[in-house]
């Protein structure tokens, strides 16, 4: 199972971009990928093909209308785990002894 976390955006497109970052979360949505939208990007869980695939469709639309794009992508795969965005922070709040999720 991978988690993968990615922040994509057009250069030279103005200082809001939002426009251009709700292009890409719709197809995150739509895709059936487990995701988590964060204030610095999204986080993707699945198998590699399927999550480097949703990565690829979002380029490939900003791309149409954009002649130069920024990608960061962060990945970490675990054999054989599963619902790993949620168990990773349970983890952690089970050592502290307390809920840190708000």
């Amino acid at each position: 199972m991978v988690l993968l976390e990615f922040s994509m955006s057009p250069f030279g497109k103005g200082e809001s971009l939002s426009p251009y970052v709700a292009r890409i979360l719709d197809i995150v949505d739509k895709s059936g990928v487990t995701y988590k939208l964060t204030p610095m990007g999204t986080i993707l869980e699945g198998e590699w093909e399927k999550v480097m695939l949703v990565v690829t469709d979002c380029f490939k639309e900003l791309e149409k209308d954009c002649n130069r794009i920024s990608t960061n992508i962060r990945i970490d795969y675990r054999k054989g785990s599963t619902s790993r965005m949620q168990e990773k922070i349970k983890s952690i709040e089970n050592k502290l002894k307390k809920n840190l999720s708000k």
